[in-house]
């Protein structure tokens, strides 16, 4: 399961398990900036699933330079940019290590683009032969955050990127159905 932080993360493991799934977590986050931001969200993913005794797999290196490259001129666009470098990551890490499925923590929040994750997911699957998981998992995100706000996690106030980080201080924040 791809994870972004361990606020998103908590509440998709239980469900997922739950549901009888063995689960590994992987960290591959190029977008989050600044360095400080990506440490706190990685480091506290680390810690929660080192208390759930779950494994990590994590791709080395802050991948911002890439991000950026990436993202080019189509900023408006970020978004769909994003999900694709994660998800055919996770895809292909997933199809590497012989799992069956792959997932991501970001189907948790409101505030992503639900429907074009679930496309991305789907044509990183089909490219490497791995099942995607398309679960909402949108009406678990309250639990999520009362859970990790109960459990001291660090608690980011955006998606990750340098540009919702502008976002969050010049537009009022939009919940995306």
């Amino acid at each position: 399961m791809h994870c972004c932080c361990a606020p998103c993360a908590n509440r998709c493991i239980a469900a997922l398990q739950e549901e009888g799934h063995e689960l590994t977590a992987y960290w591959y986050n190029p977008n989050i900036h600044p360095f400080t931001e990506f440490r706190a969200r990685r480091n506290t993913l680390r810690e929660y699933l080192a208390e759930l005794d779950l494994p990590l797999l994590e791709e080395s290196g802050y991948g911002l330079r890439p991000f950026l490259r990436a993202v080019g001129e189509d900023f408006e666009n970020r978004c769909a940019v994003c999900y694709r470098l994660r998800l055919f990551q996770t895809a292909k890490t997933a199809a590497e290590r012989g799992f069956d499925a792959f997932t991501t923590t970001l189907l948790i929040s409101p505030y992503q683009q639900h429907d074009l994750i679930v496309k991305t997911g789907q044509d990183a699957a089909k490219e490497y032969g791995v099942t995607f998981l398309p679960r909402d998992f949108r009406p678990l995100f309250r639990d999520g955050q009362t859970f990790a706000r109960e459990h001291g996690f660090y608690m980011q106030k955006y998606c990750g990127c340098v540009f919702s980080e502008e976002e969050r201080y010049i537009k009022p924040k939009k919940i995306i159905r």
